[in-house]
This record gives C-alpha cells, structure tokens and sequence, in this order.
C-alpha cells in the first residue's frame, strides 16, 4: 500500500510550483496590464484633454474647498484649488517645461530640480499609458498585503529624482497604492497615496477617492466628474504674471553682462 504521506509530499511541490509560476510575472507586465484593465490602450490614446473636478479636504485641519484640474496632451497641466477665507487660492501647473506654484504661504515660485521631474511626470497626461519615458527601471520587490489584499509591489526608478514604490492589486491589477518621495521647499519628504473607488469614466477605470498622507497632514481628493476631450479655456496653460516675471528674471540673471 503506497502511503499517503508519500502522495502528499509531491502534491505539496506541485502546488508550490504553481504558486511560484503564478508570482513569475515581469515588473513591467504588471504597469502594461493596468492599461488593459482600466480601459485598455486604444482608449487611452483616444484622450486629448481632461478636466475633473471634486473636493479637496485637509482632514488634519479640518478644511475643505474645491478640486479643478485641467491636463491637455503630451505635458500641460493647471489646478486650481479654492478654500473659504482667509486661505483662499492655491494654483500649480506646468507648460511642458516650467512647472510652478502659487498660494498664500509661498507666493509665487518655480519649481526646480527633483520637484520639476516630479511635477512634469504627475502632469503629464496618460503618463501610466507612456511610463516607460519617464521611468528607466521597474523592478518587482515582492509582495505585500494593502488592505488585507495580497498586491505586488513594484519599485519604479524614474529618470531624475528618487524611486517610487507602486503596489497594485494582484486580484484585479487595479492601483491600490503609492509611496512618493517628494521634493519641496522644506525639504525631502514622503507621501503615501491609496487609491480607491475606481468608477468608469467614459470607458476609463478612474479612482475617485485618492487620499493623502504626508509628515503632520492627511487629505482627502474626491473626485466628482472627469471629462475626457473637453474644451479646455483660452489660455489655461499660459504662465500666470507672477510665474512669468520669475522666469524673465531667471533668463535675465543667465545672460552674461555687457562690457
């Protein structure tokens, strides 16, 4: 009689192997089957202009206002954040090649170094279709639980700045998670991203709550309506005045003094 333990051992092997070809996957398999899951590449392309709109609250503070966010292909971008007084307006864009911001605090600056890569590739519209022009190596790290969901875990190094860790959901490939380094005037810092609610918008998977956490803050993006190939405003991307002035200054300081 052949014992069952000896059927077992080579039954447990089998079910390892399998378990390990099914973890046998290709880092950039994984970003290429998010395309095909939310909506697949020929839809992608078919996008020229974005505008979504929703909330923003800083649920650290208590305050909330309003999310607009205009993208226009390959790289034009312009937010507009509005909170009651005496907060008021906060502004950020980018024409391609400057990218900038505007709010109470700060004033008007232009973004330089790290936090310029950064910008210019969250900007960049469809830069999830197009990643391998902004990132030139994704490497799978393993896997880890988010939520209580098995995800993979893949670090991408982009081509300037410091590496992000992307965790995507191995039941549907759906991006659950994010951890960004980021540069700002303080200072390198982290921010950890979860996506969630991921609705249809004109035949894309979009996540409409996107929140935050970030040293001393968490909010919260909830996003209400995305169009897709709609009218963007006369000169939306336009550099504001106060931005303008900075870069005319920032040329002028470059040119070498006559004699």
């Amino acid at each position: 009689m052949i014992s069952r333990f000896r059927i077992a051992i080579p039954a447990l092997l089998l079910l390892a192997a399998a378990a390990s070809a099914a973890d046998d996957i290709k880092p950039e398999a994984i970003l290429d089957k998010y395309i095909e899951v939310t909506g697949g590449r020929a839809a992608y392309e078919k996008i020229k202009t974005e505008i979504a709109t929703g909330t923003l609250e800083i649920t650290t503070f208590g305050l909330s206002g309003t999310l607009t966010v205009y993208q226009a292909a390959p790289d034009k971008a312009y937010t507009d954040i509005e909170f009651p007084a005496p907060v008021g307006k906060a502004e950020e864009g980018s024409n391609g090649q400057v990218a900038w911001a505007i709010n109470g605090q700060q004033g008007p600056r232009i973004k330089e170094g790290d936090e310029r890569a950064g910008a210019l590739r969250r900007d960049a519209l469809n830069a999830d279709l197009h990643w391998r022009d902004f990132y030139k190596k994704a490497e799978l790290a393993g896997a880890e639980d988010v939520g209580g969901k098995p995800c993979y875990k893949v670090v991408l190094t982009p081509n300037e700045g410091a590496a992000e860790t992307r965790y995507y959901d191995k039941g549907s490939n759906l991006l659950v998670k994010v951890i960004v380094p980021i540069a700002t005037p303080e200072g390198a810092t982290t921010v950890e991203i979860a996506l969630s609610d991921y609705r249809d918008e004109g035949g894309i998977l979009t996540p409409h709550t996107v929140a935050q956490k970030l040293p001393g803050m968490d909010m919260v993006v909830k996003i209400e309506s995305v169009k897709h190939n709609a009218e963007i405003p006369p000169g939306r991307f336009d550099l504001p005045a106060e931005i303008k002035a900075l870069t005319d200054k920032k040329t002028d300081e470059k040119k070498p003094e006559k004699k």
